[in-house]
């Protein structure tokens, strides 16, 4: 989670003088006395449950509905994958596992500050504005953790948080959680308490941070043999927690939800912080009802799992809250992901590995490209508007705010004449358009055409987006004239008369930068 051990002690330092000890003190149980709140401020927890059901100052939770969030700190998911980890694998082996890439500079690096920020909001860096470490800055009265909402939907939610690293505790779900312990980096007594409360305590929703892996990674390199024994050891106490909740006696008339996830990789050579591709892996296991086993996903995120618990727990996301993620049971895969199969390997892309399958000029059906005007040559992979995954267009060159494409799922489109250029091409400029099908509007008045977006310049370039009805001419829906990374909701008036809908998504550009498009929907009313 931090560059390096001094970066770490700086942050430490800022939490420390956070986390007074009233700030420790469940919302809920502020009168509680001062020898409550030095147990709550991290003691093994062994006095027995009080009389209104609350133990060592816990409330007693009122939710059929149990959530349990897991965060391996700095954990590579390829390592994980080569660990002698069998708890871990256990809930791969009974749920879900999702792989993603994080975002890296300009957006934010890949430190804990803006991973767990994160996946405690649903939002990216962008909006939560945590850009590092000390937290200066960060938004998070616009966009508060899960146990937040969760307590401001319902006050009588039980939540838990208990973190190895301290900021967790003093910053990142520094709102209304009942219960905050700050561990100060030992994994050990984080999972005790954790099976101790888990087991005689009554929590809704709990969020439990590791750190010892992050730890190896700084100490010894992603690749060494005492990063694998950390996955493995780490691996153990994610075990005796999972015990725990199994062993509850109201475990069998309970749903729960175990998530585990991570903040960033490493490099080989430990540290992170970059945008390489071993920095910016993460991961979901999801393991729980309605989660099939030993399946797959590429299109869930970090930003979807507070969504997920949010709505797991019975308080459904409001739009109005702007969050990124969705619940996973929402996410569909749209048509750009039903490519993914039939991704090719590099032709011109030399610095991409051979193995690596991640693009096509291929549209899926009712999808079309448009490529007229654009110069015969430039690098194949970029000829016109592409169908590609993070991971082979990302790998083109770091360093040029591909890594910012954090709000496509999967497989996307995008125009990237900045990498078409790169090899020797015709006279004249970038200019192709991504054509829609035909989205049937008859009887219809309005619409809305809603699409994740990433529209970066860096010289000479044009984004255009137009809507043709029936046979008609093209007409303007939006120019794109500076740059924009958002999920777009655009109005469109209908014709009386019209009853089919195309958009049309033109790009050109100079050795400029990129547009990428994605989840493209239009309804209509």
């Amino acid at each position: 989670m931090r560059t390096s051990r001094s970066a770490r002690t700086v942050a430490l330092a800022t939490a420390t003088a956070a986390a007074t000890a009233a700030a420790l003190i469940p919302l809920s149980a502020a009168a509680a006395s001062a020898a409550t709140a030095t147990a709550t401020a991290g003691a093994t927890a062994t006095a027995t449950a009080a009389a209104d059901g609350s133990y060592q100052g816990l409330p007693n939770g009122t939710k059929q509905a149990k959530a349990l969030v897991i965060g391996v700190d700095g954990t590579r998911y390829d390592k994980l994958l080569t660990a002698d980890a069998p708890n871990l694998k256990a809930l791969m082996a009974g749920g879900l596992t999702a792989t993603s890439n994080l975002y890296a500079n300009p957006l934010a690096p890949t430190l804990s500050g803006p991973g767990w920020s994160t996946i405690a909001t649903g939002a990216w860096p962008d909006k939560h504005q945590v850009k590092d470490n000390a937290f200066t800055g960060a938004r998070f009265d616009l966009f508060p953790d899960f146990a937040t909402r969760l307590e401001n939907a319902d006050p009588t939610t039980s939540t838990l948080v208990i973190g190895s690293w301290n900021p967790i505790t003093a910053n990142v779900f520094n709102g209304r959680a009942d219960l905050r312990i700050p561990e100060s980096e030992n994994d050990t007594k984080t999972a005790a308490d954790a099976a101790d409360y888990l087991a005689h305590g009554n929590p809704d929703t709990t969020f439990l941070h590791f750190d010892e892996v992050d730890e190896a990674g700084h100490a010894h390199g992603g690749t060494s043999p005492e990063y694998a024994a950390a996955i493995h050891s780490v691996d153990a106490l994610v075990g005796q927690v999972v015990q725990a909740v199994k062993s509850r006696p109201t475990y069998g008339s309970e749903d729960w939800l175990i998530l585990v996830t991570t903040d960033h990789g490493h490099t080989d050579a430990g540290g992170h912080g970059g945008n390489s591709a071993n920095e910016r892996q993460t991961f979901l296991i999801a393991d729980g009802t309605g989660y099939t086993p030993g399946s797959r996903r590429y299109d869930v995120k970090p930003v979807d799992i507070a969504p997920t618990v949010l709505k797991h727990q019975g308080a459904p996301v409001d739009p109005a809250w702007k969050l990124d993620g969705q619940p996973i049971d929402e996410i569909t895969p749209d048509a750009f992901d039903a490519l993914r199969p039939n991704l090719q390997a590099r032709v011109d892309e030399s610095g991409i590995p051979a193995t690596v399958k991640g693009w096509t000029h291929t549209p899926p059906a009712g999808w079309s490209i448009d490529n007229s005007r654009m110069p015969s040559g430039g690098v194949t992979e970029w000829r016109g508007w592409a169908f590609a995954t993070d991971e082979f267009w990302t790998a083109t060159q770091l360093g040029q705010s591909r890594e910012t494409n954090v709000r496509a799922r999967s497989v996307f489109a995008v125009a990237d004449s900045d990498e078409w250029d790169d090899k020797a091409h015709g006279a004249g400029q970038f200019d192709s358009t991504l054509v829609s099908p035909a989205y049937p509007v008859t009887g219809r008045s309005r619409g809305t055409l809603s699409f994740a977006t990433n529209y970066k310049i860096d010289g000479p370039q044009t984004g255009d987006l137009y809507v043709v009805f029936d046979n008609g001419a093209p007409q303007l829906v939006k120019s794109y004239r500076s740059d924009l990374n958002t999920v777009e909701q655009l109005p469109v008036t209908i014709p009386a008369a019209a009853t089919t809908a195309r958009f049309q998504f033109r790009y050109t550009g100079t050795n400029s930068a990129f547009w990428t498009v994605d989840q493209v929907t239009f309804t209509t009313s």
